[in-house]
Parts: C-alpha cells; sequence; structure tokens
C-alpha cells in the first residue's frame, strides 16, 4: 500500500514525496517522461484550440481599424452609385423612348428608312447588382460610371444627327409635295381624253400583246402639254425608240415623267420647270397612229400607273370616274 504525503519545497523547486508501506520510508515522487510528454501535448492543443477560437471571435465580431475605414469609404460611394445609376437608367429609358420615336413617327411620316440598331451605339451592359459593388474599387467604379456615360452620350450625338436629318426632311417637304406628279400633262375637264390605260395592250403596228408603259391622251394637234410637276429637264429631242418627239423630266426624289409623240417641243434640256408650265406640244412624231401625248410616269427606274398621280387637279368624284375610265380604256394603244 502506498501513501501520498505532502509536498516539500526545497529552495524555488517543488518536491513531492509518498509513503511507502513496503519500505516504511518516504520516497521521491518521481513522474514518467510518458506522462510528461501527454501533458504537454494535452497543455499544447489546448492552447491553439483556445488561440483559434479567439481569433475567430475577434475577426468575426470586432471590426478592424482597416474594415472601419474601408466601410466608411463604401457607404458613401455606394450611395452615390446608386443615384449616377439611376439618373444613367433614366437617360437610358429617354433614349430609348426618342429612338424608337424617330423610326416609328418622324421617319415614317417623312418616307425616311429607320436607322438601323447597328448604326446606333450598343445598348449599356446589364447593371451589376449592387451587392458586388463593395468588392470593386474606385477605380473601377468610376470606369464603369463613366462608360455608360460615354455611352450614352454616344447616342445622344448620335440622335441629335438623325434628327438634323429629319429637320432637312421638314424643309425639303414643300420642295418634294411639289415636284411629285400631281395633274394630268394635257387639259381633260371632260375626263374624255384617256384612250389607253397602263397594263398590256395591243400593239396597233405589230398587232401583238405588250406592256404598254403609261397612259394615251387623244387631243387635237397643237394642243398644250403641260408638266405635271416641278423638275429639270433631262431629255429633249426625238427618239428612235418610238416616242418620237419626247421630254423627259427628272423631278428628284425618285421620280421621273415622260411625255411623247410632240409636234413640237418647247422645253431645253438642263431648263428647270414648274408644275403646269408648257413643256411642248400634242403631236403624232414616232411610232404613233394619231395626235395624243402618251405620259409615263417612273419611281425609281419603274414605270407605274400614271392614274394615281391626278389627286392636284381633280376632286373626289372626278378621280374615282377617271380610275374607271382608265381601266376600261381601249384594249389597243395608240403608240
Amino acid at each position: 500500500m502506498i501513501l501520498k504525503a505532502s509536498s516539500v519545497v526545497c529552495g524555488m523547486k517543488k518536491i513531492k514525496y509518498y509513503y511507502n508501506t513496503h519500505t516504511l520510508r518516504y520516497e521521491k515522487l518521481i513522474t514518467p517522461l510518458r506522462v510528461k510528454l501527454l501533458r504537454f501535448f494535452g497543455f499544447m492543443s489546448a492552447l491553439l484550440v483556445s488561440s483559434a477560437i479567439v481569433i475567430y471571435l475577434y475577426n468575426r465580431f470586432i471590426p478592424k481599424p482597416t474594415q472601419l475605414e474601408s466601410d466608411l469609404k463604401y457607404k458613401p460611394m455606394l450611395e452615390n452609385y446608386k443615384l449616377l445609376s439611376g439618373k444613367v437608367k433614366a437617360l437610358q429609358d429617354q433614349m430609348a423612348s426618342l429612338e424608337k420615336r424617330d423610326n416609328d413617327v418622324y421617319r415614317s411620316i417623312f418616307e425616311a428608312n429607320p436607322l438601323p440598331d447597328s448604326a446606333r451605339a450598343k445598348l449599356i451592359e446589364k447593371q451589376q447588382e449592387l451587392d458586388k459593388v463593395k468588392g470593386m474599387s474606385d477605380d473601377f467604379l468610376g470606369k464603369d460610371i463613366a462608360a455608360q456615360l460615354n455611352n450614352l452620350d454616344a447616342r445622344m450625338k448620335y440622335q441629335f444627327t438623325s434628327y438634323g436629318s429629319i429637320e432637312k426632311l421638314i424643309r425639303n417637304q414643300d420642295s418634294k409635295l411639289a415636284s411629285i406628279p400631281a395633274i394630268q400633262p394635257v387639259s381633260n375637264k371632260q375626263l374624255n381624253r384617256i384612250a389607253s390605260g397602263f397594263g398590256m395592250r395591243i400593239d396597233p403596228v405589230y398587232g401583238t400583246p405588250k406592256m404598254h408603259k403609261g397612259l394615251d391622251f387623244t387631243a387635237p394637234q397643237g394642243t398644250p402639254i403641260y408638266a405635271t410637276g416641278d423638275g429639270t429637264i433631262s431629255e429633249a429631242g426625238y427618239s428612235e425608240g418610238g416616242y418620237g418627239n419626247h421630254v423627259l423630266i427628272n423631278h428628284g426624289y425618285g421620280y421621273e415623267t415622260l411625255y411623247g409623240h410632240m409636234v413640237r417641243i418647247k422645253a431645253r434640256q438642263g431648263q428647270k420647270v414648274t408644275r403646269g408650265e408648257v413643256i411642248g406640244w400634242v403631236g403624232s412624231t414616232g411610232k404613233s397612229t394619231g395626235p395624243h401625248c402618251h405620259y409615263e410616269v417612273h419611281i425609281n427606274g419603274n414605270a407605274v400607273d400614271p392614274v394615281y398621280f391626278f389627286y392636284n387637279d381633280l376632286n373626289a368624284e372626278q378621280y374615282d370616274q377617271l380610275l374607271k375610265l382608265a381601266a376600261m380604256g381601249s384594249a389597243k394603244s395608240f403608240d
């Protein structure tokens, strides 16, 4: 049996003794190395775990000075970013509305082609979520806002250019309206001078079906022929192609008119004429079977039915009657 005894302090070192009942003596208590090592490693483990817990709690709940400084900078920066982003978004919406109105309204009114999206500056990329802003530097935020504003500025400049072209269209509209063919080439108050209409007709010379690209107005030789719109004489002379003495007027905006088989031409090449001005007189020159004015309207080089361009000198009832007369005209043309 072993009985422990109290320890004795010798100098600065604490020595423990125990009473050995076998030897009936007090003997010195010696701790094995294995026990010492286990105690050491247990202490170190406890120390490391405690240190890790303390560091975690410190980092989790106690803000560092640099973090406090970052938060102080971040809050006003985030508010400014939100404010600027909101303004940019409002401007983007206004620009989108102006661009849509430009294409759908203004350019439609003046028969101008809409601007393709590729011609305008590309849309600004989708705004990043605000919770990601914190990770951005001041430089990145500044560049992001600057890029959006530069993009918007480019779109606005292009839009102003577009509106400038529309203003020119507005200023030119009066000129365009005066240039488009809008009256009959000969006086036809009784609506009885259209002898052959637009479309497939029997050629009076060869007796075969042939596309008749205009209207034939019968009238006594010497009847005045009028320019049907403002323009410039691009041809005035004799044609070997069948039109005889003829005049071709370039009205601009893609419109041209042709007047054939004149007995005499008054207009000269390069001359500017106005609607209603006499350019020649009815005759039967060229491939013609009688005095008449062969009249054509071309749009962008393609012949169209001239009957749809007489709205300036006819009321609604007369115009409707003329449409019917042109449709029922002779199956044989005069040229």
